[in-house]
């Protein structure tokens, strides 16, 4: 079977939000492309209070400055689609309250008629969560656990009732309800990240980070998954973060999904080859406009189908 493909929507400044995100939207559809995906990035800290990732020393990309809304953007998107999924990879949950997050993930998916995929993750920015974390950045699992909790609430048959260390429901009909049940994947690291993962989530987000390194976590999830008695199986979307270039890139130096897009396409092939569900390509760093982002996409992906993926 082939390893379905999504495409990220371009967000970043450079873009016009009403104008670049239908138009990507609908040229990915009409390419094949079976999902479209959005990020988060709340704000960009100048001067920065720690290193991205939270690594000391490493700047954040100049691309995470002015990073427009991911469900307006992903709502655009809807309105301009009828068939691909909607994903968001990755929002940082704690950085919502879970009742309210809950309630528009819902309306978005009766609107799209059933096609929003809720990818969450802890976050790991502190200037992020000084500006809007519901909880101290040292609960992010807590909340994110009670995010999922919520939202499984809500989204189940009424009355809706749910109690919780932020979130009390005492009673009550929430709708609209989604289409249909909406898939939570996570984000997942660390050996306690990859704990919720399977206790629970419906599946597994991890990025682009070599084939090594990504057989290694995906075998280890998979193992403990049957340790803890998971039957049902984990959908996996790889989230791959790409740079392109117009000329290909020696191969001595080279890192995975930096190049052409021959050495792009190359390294989704192997990538591909671990059995992963589903590969997220993101474009809109290394792409001028709308009208580039539109055109390598249809390239990637032309050629990555050619190539059997």
């Amino acid at each position: 079977m082939a390893t379905r493909l999504g495409l990220g929507l371009p967000q970043n400044r450079r873009y016009d939000l009403g104008r670049d995100v239908p138009l990507v939207a609908r040229a990915a559809e009409e390419t094949g492309y079976d999902s479209l995906w959005v990020y988060e990035r709340a704000l960009f800290p100048e001067p920065a209070t720690q290193g991205l990732y939270g690594i000391e020393g490493l700047p954040w990309p100049d691309s995470y400055r002015g990073v427009a809304d991911p469900l307006v953007t992903l709502t655009l998107a809807a309105a301009a689609t009828r068939r691909v999924e909607l994903g968001t990879s990755v929002l940082v949950g704690p950085l919502h309250l879970p009742f309210q997050l809950a309630k528009t993930l819902a309306s978005l998916d009766a609107a799209s008629g059933g096609r929003v995929v809720a990818g969450f993750g802890t976050g790991w920015s502190l200037d992020e969560y000084t500006a809007s974390g519901v909880r101290p950045f040292e609960e992010r699992g807590k909340a994110l656990d009670e995010l999922i909790g919520v939202c499984r609430a809500v989204w189940g048959p009424d009355p809706v009732s749910y109690e919780g260390d932020l979130t009390r429901i005492a009673s009550a009909v929430v709708g609209p309800k989604p289409a249909r049940p909406i898939p939570v994947l996570l984000a997942a690291g660390s050996a306690r990240a990859r704990r919720r993962v399977v206790d629970l989530a419906d599946g597994w987000m991890p990025t682009g980070m070599g084939v090594e390194s990504l057989t290694t976590q995906w075998r280890q999830l998979q193992e403990l998954a049957a340790e803890r008695g998971r039957t049902e199986p984990l959908r996996t979307v790889l989230r791959v973060n790409t740079v392109h270039s117009t000329a290909s890139r020696p191969e001595a130096d080279r890192r995975p999904f930096h190049g052409s897009v021959d050495q792009i396409v190359e390294d989704m092939v192997a990538h591909a080859a671990i059995g992963l569900d589903e590969m997220l390509i993101d474009l809109q760093t290394s792409t001028r406009d709308a009208e580039e982002l539109r055109d390598v996409a249809a390239e990637v992906y032309e050629k990555a189908r050619a190539a059997g993926v």
